[in-house]
């Protein structure tokens, strides 16, 4: 079954809005990730590299409260360029395997437009971005690791 979460973008303050978040509702963060953390950082701003690039908050049994800052940056395809309140969220597709991912990639980008396209991502997931023709951004994501632990699930089921 696929899940759905949302994916929420800040101007600079993550950290601050995900510690409320976190006193609202509980929890403990998952996947915590900084853009210093990652790959080609080296010449990007100290100031940017403590930021956020990725966190999870589990909210009750299925769902994931995620987000991410917006890093300023020069150019008009640059995200924080573009960044307002009202185009600061995502919705974020959890396929069950590649083919869905490719299968639900393909229909909405239909009349839309590729963000990032569908491919394996640094941290080892199948990852794309696509805006739909209705100006909808829509996050796929596949944890390669979803496979692995369903093999394993259906290994003891056999035992």
């Amino acid at each position: 079954m696929i899940t759905i979460n949302p994916y929420l973008n800040f101007k600079g303050n993550t950290e601050e809005a995900f510690n409320f978040y976190k006193s609202v509702f509980g929890g403990e963060f998952l996947g915590l990730m900084r853009f210093g953390d990652t790959p080609g950082c080296e010449n990007m701003p100290e100031a940017d590299k403590s930021k956020i690039m990725h966190i999870a908050l589990p909210l009750g049994k299925n769902n994931i409260l995620m987000g991410t800052d917006v890093l300023e940056c020069a150019g008009a395809d640059c995200a924080g360029a573009d960044f307002k309140v009202g185009n600061n969220i995502s919705l974020s597709l959890s396929p069950e395997s590649e083919e869905e991912a490719d299968k639900l990639f393909a229909a909405l980008a239909e009349g839309g437009q590729v963000v990032m396209p569908l491919e394996k991502a640094f941290w080892g997931d199948y990852f794309g971005m696509v805006t739909d023709k209705f100006g909808i951004q829509w996050m796929v994501n596949y944890a390669y690791q979803q496979e692995a632990a369903g093999a394993e699930r259906v290994a003891e089921a056999n035992a």
